[in-house]
């Protein structure tokens, strides 16, 4: 959130003193689909996800869609997971996430582009970041099996995007605003380049995806509290 072969690299486990030099997964386009049916994070074409959260700036308002269009990255044809987040309705920052399923179930990240805004005006494209592209290399959303203690790379961006993950908790019960979900997964999120983004997302097959994050320093929770599909 892989180092041989990219079967080898969808499972392989690694520590934060891993050297970031290390990290070098193989790419075969052959063994990657756009059919994201994971049922942790499945992501048929026009599905909606809402998320909100009460945070200290205000009301934040996190609209994701599965869009129909779909782009080439390292060879692989990735989903486009279109992430729209808002303040107290205005809109600040917009996401193109790119996502592909290896065989072996395991959801793939391939990087992002990124609108910034402010006061409802475009402002830049900061945090971006596209794998194959100076230097950055995908890594893993989410597991295709979920395994207490697996640790992965996210993504890897030297010095701009380094997130990680781990599973942390697995069968457990969530009740949020959009209802209460069963066999779900804790996840830990974290990132080297800033200690105090600190995660807590679980995963639940009944929405067929994130159902609530807590973040670790200030406590804020974002529910789900919408789920459907076209």
């Amino acid at each position: 959130m892989k180092h041989a072969t990219l079967a080898l690299a969808a499972v392989c486990l690694f520590t934060t003193s891993s050297m970031a030099a290390d990290y070098n997964p193989t790419i075969t386009p052959s063994e990657f689909s756009t059919t994201i049916n994971n049922p942790m994070f499945n992501l048929p074409v026009g599905k909606l996800m809402v998320y909100e959260a009460k945070t200290e700036d205000g009301l934040e308002r996190v609209e994701i869609r599965i869009r129909e269009d779909a782009r080439k990255i390292m060879g692989v044809d990735t989903v486009i997971y279109n992430d729209r987040v808002f303040l107290d309705g205005l809109l600040v920052e917009e996401t193109n996430d790119y996502l592909a399923q290896h065989k072996d179930g395991s959801v793939w990240y391939f990087g992002e582009v990124v609108d910034n805004y402010k006061d409802g005006k475009f402002v830049d494209h900061k945090g971006g970041w596209i794998a194959g592209e100076d230097g950055a290399l995908p890594g893993v959303w989410i597991k295709g099996q979920q395994v207490v203690g697996d640790s992965y790379r996210m993504e890897y961006f030297a010095g701009k995007a380094e997130d990680m993950a781990e599973v942390k908790e697995i069968g457990l019960t969530v009740k949020v605003a959009s209802g209460t979900y069963k066999d779900c997964t804790k996840v830990y999120e974290w990132t080297p380049l800033e200690p105090n983004s600190k995660e807590d997302k679980y995963y639940c097959p009944g929405a067929g995806g994130q159902v609530l994050s807590v973040h670790l320093t200030d406590k804020e929770r974002s529910e789900l509290v919408k789920v459907a599909t076209d």
